[in-house]
């Protein structure tokens, strides 16, 4: 059975320890694209990672199911190496404690997502970035185009063209990453962490 075949039983929440850590080849690999037209499998897959999300969202179930929160996931760390990510970024809510009008600035399933244009200008999250696929805490400024253009397909294959800024151009490039085989950290100045290039915008 392969990891994806586990993966989309019925049955099957996924949980951290399908998750697998730095340090395992799959996370280094050039994820391949997906087959048109989508499988059900890999339809699967993609709605099971959103859920996922949702679920590490979730103070109840997150903390029932032992699962750290996140706003992105890529097959890849579910060691299948295929182009598909999720990405589900809330919306906070106002300064009186209301929830938001929209609950999600941006909720996505992506098969073979890719980046057809982006900003000269960069961005890099103030807290830095954490990952999954990471148990530890890796400190310093992560550098990203602050504004992209993707290119993906939904489930039902049609083709979206999407532009991206701010915190959920960082979320959807770190996911990506993913796809290439490159981690986070691989993009921290090793020597000056927290070194800032001239005009790169830090967002809290």
């Amino acid at each position: 059975m392969t990891a994806q075949d586990k993966l989309i039983k019925a049955s099957h929440l996924i949980n951290m320890d399908d998750i697998i850590r730095e340090g395992h080849p799959t996370l280094r690999e050039k994820a391949a694209e997906v087959a048109l037209p989508l499988s059900d499998e890999d339809i699967i897959l993609g709605e099971k990672m959103m859920q996922f999300l949702k679920n590490s969202q979730d103070p109840v179930t997150a903390e029932k199911m032992g699962l750290r929160g996140g706003v992105g996931l890529a097959a890849p760390q579910l060691d299948v190496s295929k182009r598909i990510i999720a990405c589900l970024v809330p919306n906070p809510e106002d300064e009186e404690g209301n929830p938001p009008t929209e609950a999600y600035s941006l909720q996505a399933i992506m098969y073979n997502p890719k980046i057809v244009a982006h900003s000269v200008q960069q961005a890099a999250l103030a807290d830095g970035e954490g990952c999954l696929s990471v148990d530890r805490v890796v400190e310093g400024y992560v550098p990203r185009h602050a504004r992209i253009t993707v290119e993906y397909l939904d489930k039902n294959g049609e083709k979206h063209k999407v532009k991206f800024k701010g915190y959920n151009a960082i979320v959807v490039q770190h996911e990506i990453d993913h796809l290439n085989g490159v981690m986070f950290y691989d993009r921290i100045n090793i020597a000056e962490p927290f070194k800032i290039e001239d005009g790169v915008i830090i967002l809290d």
